[in-house]
Formats: C-alpha cells, sequence, structure tokens
C-alpha cells in the first residue's frame, strides 16, 4: 500500500479519530475483564491506524537525521482536529 501522507488526510484522520474515541472512553469504567482488549482493539483500530494512515503514510522514506517539518505539521493537524472535534462531542 502506497499511501503519501498530507495535511488533508491529517486533518481526516483527526477528525476521525475525534469522532470514534470518545465513543470508546466508556470502556474505562467496565469492568469486565474483556473490556480492557476491547479498548486496546477499539484504540488501535480508531486512533493509532488512522494516525499513522493519515500522519505517516505507508510510503517508504528515506531515513535521514534531519527534522521533518511536514510531519511535524501533519501531526499538529491530527492533534488539533482530534481534540477539537472530541470537545465539540463532550458538547452533545
Amino acid at each position: 500500500m502506497n499511501l503519501r501522507p498530507s495535511l488533508l488526510t491529517a486533518a481526516a484522520a483527526g477528525l476521525f479519530t475525534g469522532v470514534t474515541a470518545p465513543l470508546l472512553w466508556p470502556l474505562f469504567a467496565d469492568p469486565r475483564p474483556s473490556a480492557s482488549l476491547w479498548l486496546v482493539l477499539g484504540m488501535l483500530a480508531c486512533v493509532a491506524l488512522p494516525a499513522h494512515a493519515g500522519v505517516v503514510g505507508f510510503a517508504p522514506e528515506g531515513s535521514g537525521r534531519t527534522v521533518d517539518v511536514a510531519l511535524l505539521k501533519r501531526t499538529v493537524v491530527w492533534l488539533a482536529l482530534a481534540a477539537t472535534t472530541a470537545a465539540l462531542m463532550s458538547l452533545y
């Protein structure tokens, strides 16, 4: 899979994370042992995978020791949109 990240994919991943992550929060209070499994799987599917796909991408990159400014911008966009969406969802 060759997915090139951009600010748009980072924003879409942040929006998806902001909408789906609050739906997983009630699992923190669930005392059943299986709840932690579903919480981990849900966080992987709703936070980690979209963040990696939208912010980092799946395309092979050359490894250098310089700061990747584009990656930093995409990370900030993802975090900002996820936090803003989660805050707006908490109002409803």
